[in-house]
C-alpha cells in the first residue's frame, strides 16, 4: 500500500490571487489543423501520452492556486505554476454522470444521452457479502451505444487505455461498461452510488491479464469481515481511494516509451462520505481545526457518521494532492514526463453532502452556487494543463472552455483532425454531432488560431435548470423562469437583469431552442 504523509504546513501561493487575472479578448474562429505538422515534428514519431486526473466535487476555490487558504495542495499548485491554469473552465454538468458523459462524448447536456444521475440499483435483487446486504446490479444510465467516446478513439489510434476510479456512465451488464467502450484496464467503482462508501464491499475490475472477459466485482475480503453499518464499519481496513490509486500507479509503472498511453484517473475524492485512514494527513488537520463539526450520518445515501467534518474534508483534498505528486514523480522516474500531457480538473462544483460545509472553506471562491446548481459555483471548475515544451509555464487563460471541448482537443493533440467525419455515426444521422471546440491553439500559445464558442449550454433535470453563457452574458432558467446576469461585472450573479434587457433574454432563449433536443429519460422546463 502506498504510504501517504502529511503536507507542508504552508499553502503554495505561487500564482497569487485569481481575482487580479487580466481579461483576454475573444479569439476569432479559425481552424487549428495547421498546427499539427509542426507539433508532430517536434514530438518525433511518438504521439504524446495523456493523463486526465478528474476529481469529484472539488469546487473552483478548493486549491491554493485558485485562492484556498485552509487546505494544502502543493503538488497541484506546482502543476498550475509549471503549466496553464484556466480561469473560466466549465464542467459538463452540475453533477457527476452527465458531466462525465459530456467529457467522453464531446457533447453538451442539451444533446448527449446522459443528462442526470439516473440510477440502476434501487429495487433490484440483493446479494450477501458476509453479513452485509448489497445490490445485485449497480450503475447509472448508459452512454449512447452508437456514439463514439474518447477511449475508443484513442484505442483506434494505437493508444493503450486505462481508467482507474469512478465510471458512472453505464450500469453493470449494459452496453456502456469500460470493457465495451475502449478501455483496456479498469479498476474502481462502476456506480457512483457505490462510491459513496470509501470502505465498500467490492470494487469493479476489468483486466485481461487476470483473465477477465468483462467487468467483474473484486471483493474486498478484509472489509466484508466487518459490518457495513454502525461502529464496526470503521474497522474496515481497505480504503477504496488508496486501492484505486495503487492500481493506477501499477498501471502507470508498466507504461514504457514507444507505446503511447491514455489514462483517466477519476478519483472519488473529495466526494462524501467524508472519511479516510487515521494517518498523518488527517491528524495534521485535526490539530489545525481544533473547533470542528460533527455529522450524524445519512444511511439512505451510505454516508456514515463522522466527528471531524472540516479535518476530514481538508484531508481528502490533501490526500488527492499527494496522489498527484506521486503520479508526477512516477512520470519523471520513467522518463515519460517530457512527452505526457497531464490535465487536472473536477466534475462539478462543491458539495454539502455527508456533512460537507462549502461555506466554511469558501469553496466556491467568488462564485454563487454549489453542486446541482447551474450558477457559476455549480459548473465552473479548476482546470490545469501541464505539458512541458508545449504549454508555457505559469499562464492563466481566460479562454472559455467546457468538458465537451476535451474530445476534439485530444483528437487534435494526437493528429486526428478529421474526427468529425470519421467518427460521426451514420445510424444516428443528423443527431450525432459534436458540440466541442479544440483548445489546442490556446495550449500552444497560438491565440490567433483559437476558436471561441458562440455559446456554452447546460441543462439539468433534477433541479429543472438550464443555463446559457454567451460572452459575459449568462441566462439561467429555473423551472421555466429566466434570469439574466452579466458576469463581466457580476460574477457572483447577484443582479437579475432580465427586466432591463428583454431582447438579450429573447436571444438567449432562442439559443435554448436550438441547443435542446428532447430526451425521454431527462426532462427540463423550457422557457416560453
Amino acid at each position: 500500500m502506498t504510504t501517504l504523509s502529511a503536507p507542508p504546513a504552508t499553502v503554495s501561493k505561487t500564482l497569487g490571487s485569481p481575482l487580479g487575472s487580466p481579461r483576454l479578448p475573444l479569439i476569432p474562429a479559425l481552424c487549428c489543423a495547421a498546427l499539427m505538422p509542426s507539433l508532430a515534428k517536434a514530438q518525433g514519431e511518438q504521439k504524446p501520452n495523456i493523463l486526465f486526473i478528474l476529481c469529484d466535487d472539488m469546487g473552483w476555490g478548493d486549491l491554493g492556486c485558485y485562492g484556498q487558504h485552509y487546505i494544502s495542495t502543493p503538488n497541484i499548485d506546482r502543476l498550475a505554476h509549471e503549466g496553464m491554469q484556466f480561469m473560466q473552465a466549465y464542467a459538463g454538468s452540475p453533477v457527476s454522470a452527465p458531466s462525465r458523459a459530456s467529457l467522453m462524448t464531446g457533447q453538451h447536456t442539451g444533446h448527449c444521452e446522459i443528462r442526470g444521475n439516473r440510477e440502476y440499483w434501487s429495487g433490484q435483487d440483493t446479494v450477501m457479502y458476509g453479513q452485509n446486504v448489497d445490490y445485485a446490479r449497480v450503475g447509472q444510465h448508459p452512454l449512447d451505444s452508437a456514439h463514439v467516446v474518447i477511449p475508443e478513439i484513442m484505442k483506434r489510434n494505437g493508444y493503450t487505455t486505462g481508467q482507474f476510479g469512478k465510471w458512472a456512465v453505464g450500469y453493470e451488464g449494459s452496453w456502456s461498461t469500460p470493457d465495451k467502450r475502449g478501455v483496456d484496464e479498469f479498476y474502481g467503482p462502476l456506480c457512483q452510488f457505490q462510491a459513496h462508501a470509501y470502505y465498500p464491499n467490492f470494487l469493479n475490475r476489468y483486466s485481461t491479464a487476470l483473465g477477465d472477459t468483462g467487468v467483474v466485482r473484486e471483493l474486498l475480503t478484509e472489509n466484508i469481515e466487518h459490518a457495513f453499518q454502525g461502529e464496526d464499519y470503521y474497522n474496515r481496513p481497505q480504503y477504496s481511494a488508496d486501492l484505486v490509486h495503487e492500481r493506477a500507479m501499477q498501471w502507470l509503472d508498466r507504461q514504457e516509451k514507444g507505446q503511447p498511453f491514455c489514462g483517466f484517473l477519476t478519483y472519488t475524492l473529495p466526494h462524501a462520505e467524508l472519511v479516510q485512514p487515521e494517518d498523518s494527513i488527517l491528524l495534521s488537520y485535526k490539530r489545525q481545526f481544533t473547533e470542528d463539526k460533527t455529522f450524524g450520518g445519512a444511511p439512505q445515501s451510505w454516508y456514515h457518521a463522522i466527528t471531524n467534518v472540516h479535518a476530514e474534508f481538508a484531508g481528502m483534498i490533501t490526500r488527492l494532492d499527494t496522489y498527484v505528486g506521486q503520479i508526477m514523480d512516477k512520470l519523471r522516474e520513467k522518463g515519460l514526463a517530457d512527452n505526457t500531457v497531464v490535465i487536472f480538473s473536477s466534475d462539478n462544483g462543491p458539495h454539502e453532502e455527508g456533512g460537507g460545509d462549502p461555506t466554511f472553506f469558501n469553496r466556491d471562491g467568488v462564485l454563487r452556487g454549489i453542486k446541482r446548481s447551474c450558477h457559476e459555483g455549480g459548473i465552473r471548475i479548476p482546470f490545469i494543463v501541464w505539458w512541458p515544451g508545449h504549454v508555457e509555464a505559469g499562464v492563466r487563460s481566460e479562454q472559455q472552455i467546457a468538458f465537451c471541448d476535451i474530445m476534439p482537443t485530444f483528437c487534435d493533440i494526437i493528429g486526428e483532425t478529421d474526427y468529425v467525419s470519421k467518427y460521426q455515426n451514420k445510424r444516428l444521422g443528423e443527431d450525432d454531432y459534436f458540440d466541442g471546440i479544440s483548445f489546442l491553439p490556446t495550449l500552444l500559445g497560438d491565440d490567433e488560431r483559437q476558436q471561441s464558442h458562440d455559446y456554452l449550454y447546460w441543462e439539468f433535470d433534477e433541479t429543472d435548470q438550464i443555463a446559457v453563457r454567451q460572452g459575459d452574458w449568462k441566462l439561467i432558467v429555473k423551472q421555466g423562469r429566466p434570469e439574466l446576469y452579466n458576469l463581466g461585472d457580476d460574477v457572483h450573479e447577484d443582479h437579475d437583469l432580465s427586466a432591463d434587457y428583454p431582447e438579450k433574454v429573447r436571444e438567449l432563449v432562442g439559443i435554448i431552442g436550438k441547443a435542446h433536443t428532447p430526451n425521454k429519460n431527462f426532462n427540463v422546463t423550457l422557457p416560453l
